[in-house]
């Protein structure tokens, strides 16, 4: 079985909630399965110490998670337009596979959510395409032939899946933006049996 990691940061439960969708995608392709992992806030005061295992929700990502996966679906809520600051610090850790190429020629994909319908899903989607590139990842899209990415009224876009709350938390997910996540999830890992 291929392993597509599921990497993603949740403050308020909506990116999460993308996170399983997405998993639900991955597992739909036959030999895939979804490894789902999330990383600890950062503290802008001090570097605060977690412990290694969350009181809720899946476990921390370790760099092994990233090795060991055939392919990488990252997302993050908007924050100014940009990912959040826990998920591109766990990347800045990262340049020691960089250096070995352990991500190079495997497929990725993102997603993320916003609470307003232009909050910044777009650049914030390109903000974690920057990485993977520099990593030499396969960068996988949703086609306008998703149907659900012309019906959709709130989140989608072609660079990857999103979620727009209108200011509702918990991940109320619209049907069309599951129908995305469902379809990234499928891209990536069907481009990652392709290529094992």
């Amino acid at each position: 079985m291929g392993e597509i990691l599921v990497l993603y940061y949740s403050r308020h439960g909506s990116t999460g909630a993308l996170a399983r969708q997405v998993c639900r995608g991955v597992e739909a392709v036959e030999g895939m399965e979804a490894r789902l992992r999330t990383v600890p806030p950062v503290s802008s005061v001090c570097e605060a110490v977690q412990d290694d295992i969350p009181e809720t929700g899946p476990p921390y990502a370790a760099l092994e998670d990233l090795t060991q996966c055939a392919g990488l679906l990252l997302g993050s809520p908007t924050h100014f337009g940009n990912m959040a600051a826990p998920l591109k610090y766990f990347l800045d850790g990262t340049s020691g596979l960089w250096l070995q190429g352990g991500l190079a020629g495997k497929p990725a994909g993102v997603f993320t959510s916003t609470s307003s319908i232009h909050g910044g899903q777009e650049t914030t989607l390109l903000s974690m395409m920057l990485p993977l590139l520099h990593h030499g990842m396969y960068l996988v899209g949703l086609p306008y032939t998703e149907q659900a990415l012309t019906e959709t009224r709130r989140g989608g876009t072609p660079y990857g899946a999103s979620h727009v709350s209108l200011g509702d938390e918990g991940g109320k997910l619209a049907e069309e933006e599951k129908r995305l996540c469902l379809a990234l999830g499928s891209r990536v890992a069907g481009l990652a049996a392709q290529l094992a």
